[in-house]
């Protein structure tokens, strides 16, 4: 039986960078095997796993050397359509490619082309929707569904074809924590109970490595390194939390779970019972405040008469489950849209009122698209304009983007990025303007974690000077290493505001692993155990 996937030999390089995006990867995936693909942001990652269906040459352009060979079939002479019936794919931005307005049908469409028959397409229409958890979704249009939702139908719409091997690029990135727990258990049992074989991409690793048969772990010369996940991690240079205490203690085995590392850990949780716990910043003045607020999509009611102040000088982990209503609380301050009822002020002023000029100059938001804020055709130029526009210094926005890329091509052009990379550039050009009130939404999808390190630290300097950041994130990890306030949002309330690291440590739902590992300590990151340990000797 032909094997699901293979590369052999395989090179890709595209026109104007200085390197491959990959370098002789030779990779055989087996039946019915879960493969983790891990790697620094834009070492390839999205690369891989395009050349697997076929769009790397054919849609995305560069040049491929050796073969991809998919349940038998050369993707150099089988175009994607042609291999539709074999492998799904779910890339990072599911959005762009929904072909339907509504949910329901969204999930048919493939399989029309297919020419399924009636019968069953509407037993797998009614299997995936209960697989995934959609089923209330099935008659929404599919432009009012948050980017969590899309993402699911995005997933669900691929499986209804019944493809022999599912490519998934980031598939949990805009879930919150339970929606992602869900989508990566239905993965793992479709693995388990029907053998298909799954390969994904993700950065969020602490999510998936304890799921994972194998980690394909890639490098920045786009060469691979594979092999078992306790395996692999034990040297690389990323690693989840459980993995990254388990290195600092010099545990063995390496803990991939959570069950594990506490199992570990009960000497430790004595050891640190007397250690102190990291302050947050304390909160200054209201930079922003929302009094009453009430939006609604259609009769979808997003925000309900909520009531909230954001202090300067502090960073706000808005978090909720997906369609709580996080990003139309950031698109109010950032006068994107208007509120229904209630009022909204920034600085003292109504953001829908101010001038484009004096906006800027108050708010910056970076939405879950990074795209929507570029325009240029080259990233040297992306950062020149951005400059100009802000009355900036020139060379400003670049030195920004240093900082949280250093490696980024000046003369790419911006669509030919990485998810990652395009987000880092459009951060670039938020935060270069230094507003008092910053707002990003999911601001870590597609990075890794040396590149989230270097964001936080940006984020830390800002609120430092006095800025005020907001984050909707569901990104626990990240919430757990930088922000001082955790706001919780449900059908549009707030129903949880307070600091983070009480609020973090006391959920089920948001604490990280190091958390969950010592709980009921309140430790909340690798650093905060290295920091009590020092304390205590």
């Amino acid at each position: 039986m032909t094997a699901p996937l293979e590369f052999r030999g395989v090179s890709v390089a595209y026109e104007g960078s200085d390197r491959p995006a990959l370098s002789q990867v030779d990779l055989l995936v087996d039946e019915g095997e879960f493969v983790l693909v891990a790697g620094e942001t834009g070492s390839g990652k999205s690369t891989l796993l395009r050349a697997a269906c076929g769009l790397v040459p054919h849609f995305t352009g560069g040049t491929l050397a050796g073969r991809v060979v998919v349940a038998g079939r050369d993707t150099a002479t089988h175009r994607p359509r042609d291999l539709a019936d074999a492998i799904g794919y779910v890339g990072q931005n599911p959005a762009a490619t929904f072909v339907a307005d509504i949910v329901e049908d969204e999930l048919a469409y493939t399989m029309e082309n297919l020419g399924i028959a009636p019968d069953v397409m509407r037993r797998r229409v009614e299997e995936t929707l209960d697989l995934l958890g959609i089923a209330e979704l099935r008659d929404r249009p599919l432009a009012t569904l948050s980017g969590g939702q899309q993402q699911r139908v995005a997933i669900a719409a691929v499986l209804t074809a019944a493809p022999r091997l599912l490519v998934l690029d980031e598939p949990t990135s805009a879930l919150d924590p339970v929606a992602a727990e869900d989508v990566l258990s239905s993965l793992a049992r479709l693995v388990h109970d029907v053998a298909m074989t799954i390969v994904v991409a993700e950065h969020r690793l602490e999510r998936i490595v304890h799921l994972v048969d194998r980690v394909v772990l890639l490098d920045r010369s786009g060469r691979i390194e594979t092999g078992p996940p306790a395996e692999v991690f034990r040297t690389a240079t990323i690693g989840p939390p459980v993995v990254r205490l388990g290195r600092a203690l010099g545990w063995d085995p390496l803990p991939l779970s959570v069950r594990d590392a506490r199992r570990s850990a009960a000497d430790l949780r004595t050891r640190l019972a007397t250690a102190g716990v990291p302050t947050h910043r304390a909160a200054g003045n209201a930079a922003a405040s929302l009094r009453r607020v009430t939006f609604r999509y259609g009769g979808v009611t997003a925000l309900d008469g909520v009531d909230l102040d954001i202090a300067s000088g502090q960073i706000a982990a808005v978090m909720g489950r997906n369609g709580a209503g996080k990003s139309t609380l950031l698109h109010l301050l950032a006068g994107a849209i208007e509120a229904r009822t209630g009022s909204v002020t920034v600085g003292g002023a109504d953001p829908r009122r101010l001038s484009g000029r004096e906006l800027i100059a108050r708010v910056g938001l970076v939405p879950q698209d990074p795209g929507l804020l570029l325009y240029a055709d080259r990233v040297d130029t992306e950062c020149a304009l951005a400059d100009r526009e802000g009355g900036l210094a020139s060379g400003t926005t670049a030195e920004v983007l240093r900082e949280l890329a250093p490696d980024l091509p000046a003369d790419r052009h911006p669509r030919d990025l990485s998810e990652g990379q395009r987000l880092l550039l459009a951060l670039a050009v938020v935060l270069a303007h230094r507003p008092p009130l910053v707002l990003l939404d999911e601001p870590t999808r597609g990075l890794d974690p040396h590149a989230k390190e270097r964001l936080a630290a940006a984020l830390g300097h800002l609120a430092d000077d006095g800025a005020a950041v907001v984050l909707a994130t569901h990104d626990v990890e990240l919430a757990a290493a930088l922000v001082d306030r955790v706001i919780v949002l449900a059908d549009g309330d707030v129903i949880t505001d307070g600091d983070a690291r009480s609020v973090l440590c006391h959920s089920p739902t948001l604490a990280p692993q190091v958390a969950r590992i010592l709980a009921p300590l309140e430790l909340l990151t690798v650093e905060d155990v290295a920091a009590a340990l020092h304390e205590v000797g």
